[in-house]
Protein backbone atom coordinates (compact mmCIF):
# COMPACT_ATOMS: atom_id res chain seq x y z
CA UNK A 1 0.00 0.00 0.00
CA UNK A 2 1.29 3.19 -0.85
CA UNK A 3 1.52 6.31 1.34
CA UNK A 4 0.18 9.91 -0.14
CA UNK A 5 -0.27 12.97 1.02
CA UNK A 6 -4.17 12.91 0.82
CA UNK A 7 -4.90 11.76 4.54
CA UNK A 8 -1.92 14.04 6.01
CA UNK A 9 -3.36 17.24 3.97
CA UNK A 10 -7.02 16.14 5.15
CA UNK A 11 -6.30 15.98 8.59
CA UNK A 12 -4.35 19.59 8.86
CA UNK A 13 -7.27 20.64 7.13
CA UNK A 14 -9.72 19.62 9.83
CA UNK A 15 -7.55 20.41 12.42
CA UNK A 16 -7.54 23.99 11.34
CA UNK A 17 -11.15 24.32 10.49
CA UNK A 18 -12.08 23.16 14.31
CA UNK A 19 -9.27 25.04 16.22
CA UNK A 20 -11.31 27.65 14.32
CA UNK A 21 -14.80 26.49 15.52
CA UNK A 22 -13.42 26.30 18.62
CA UNK A 23 -12.22 29.96 18.87
CA UNK A 24 -15.50 31.19 17.18
CA UNK A 25 -17.58 29.11 19.25
CA UNK A 26 -15.83 30.38 22.47
CA UNK A 27 -16.02 33.97 21.74
CA UNK A 28 -19.84 33.55 20.48
CA UNK A 29 -20.64 31.93 24.00
CA UNK A 30 -18.83 34.26 26.07
CA UNK A 31 -19.95 37.23 24.00
CA UNK A 32 -23.11 36.12 22.44
CA UNK A 33 -25.08 36.15 25.80
CA UNK A 34 -23.32 39.70 27.12
CA UNK A 35 -24.17 41.69 23.70
CA UNK A 36 -27.27 39.14 23.37
CA UNK A 37 -28.74 40.93 26.66
CA UNK A 38 -27.82 44.33 25.52
CA UNK A 39 -29.70 43.86 21.83
CA UNK A 40 -32.22 41.33 22.98
CA UNK A 41 -30.58 38.87 21.26
CA UNK A 42 -29.39 36.64 24.18
CA UNK A 43 -30.29 33.62 22.50
CA UNK A 44 -26.84 33.65 20.35
CA UNK A 45 -24.93 32.35 22.99
CA UNK A 46 -26.66 29.06 22.22
CA UNK A 47 -24.92 29.09 19.26
CA UNK A 48 -21.34 29.07 20.58
CA UNK A 49 -22.40 25.88 22.55
CA UNK A 50 -22.79 23.73 19.31
CA UNK A 51 -19.56 25.07 17.45
CA UNK A 52 -17.49 24.14 20.05
CA UNK A 53 -18.43 20.69 19.99
CA UNK A 54 -18.10 20.21 16.13
CA UNK A 55 -14.40 21.68 16.75
CA UNK A 56 -13.45 19.29 18.94
CA UNK A 57 -14.62 15.95 17.15
CA UNK A 58 -13.00 17.92 13.78
CA UNK A 59 -10.03 18.31 15.62
CA UNK A 60 -10.45 14.46 16.67
CA UNK A 61 -10.83 13.16 13.80
CA UNK A 62 -7.94 15.63 12.30
CA UNK A 63 -5.65 13.47 14.44
CA UNK A 64 -7.25 10.48 13.33
CA UNK A 65 -6.70 11.21 9.52
CA UNK A 66 -2.93 12.48 10.51
CA UNK A 67 -2.36 8.83 12.00
CA UNK A 68 -4.44 6.86 8.97
CA UNK A 69 -6.36 5.33 11.62
CA UNK A 70 -10.27 4.53 12.22
CA UNK A 71 -11.32 6.26 8.76
CA UNK A 72 -15.07 6.76 9.80
CA UNK A 73 -14.01 8.92 12.99
CA UNK A 74 -11.75 11.05 10.13
CA UNK A 75 -14.67 11.59 7.98
CA UNK A 76 -17.01 12.56 10.59
CA UNK A 77 -14.53 15.14 12.34
CA UNK A 78 -14.04 16.19 8.53
CA UNK A 79 -18.09 17.04 7.95
CA UNK A 80 -18.03 18.33 11.08
CA UNK A 81 -15.39 20.79 9.93
CA UNK A 82 -18.01 22.16 7.08
CA UNK A 83 -19.57 23.96 9.88
CA UNK A 84 -19.31 28.14 8.82
CA UNK A 85 -17.54 30.32 6.71
CA UNK A 86 -14.63 27.91 6.74
CA UNK A 87 -16.27 25.28 4.86
CA UNK A 88 -14.11 25.04 2.01
CA UNK A 89 -11.35 23.35 4.80
CA UNK A 90 -13.88 21.09 5.31
CA UNK A 91 -14.58 20.16 1.77
CA UNK A 92 -11.54 19.66 1.06
CA UNK A 93 -11.09 17.30 3.91
CA UNK A 94 -13.61 15.43 3.22
CA UNK A 95 -12.55 14.66 -0.42
CA UNK A 96 -8.94 13.52 0.61
CA UNK A 97 -10.31 11.40 3.20
CA UNK A 98 -12.48 9.85 0.77
CA UNK A 99 -9.94 9.05 -1.95
CA UNK A 100 -7.18 8.18 0.86
CA UNK A 101 -9.53 5.43 2.34
CA UNK A 102 -7.13 2.66 1.11
CA UNK A 103 -4.84 3.89 3.63
CA UNK A 104 -6.59 3.60 6.40
CA UNK A 105 -6.20 0.85 8.91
Amino acid sequence: MERTWKPITAGILCIIAGVIEVIVGSVVAALGGFAGGFFGMGWMAVIGSPLIVFGVIAIIGGAFALRRRIWGLALAGCICALVGPWALLGILAVIFVALGKSEFE
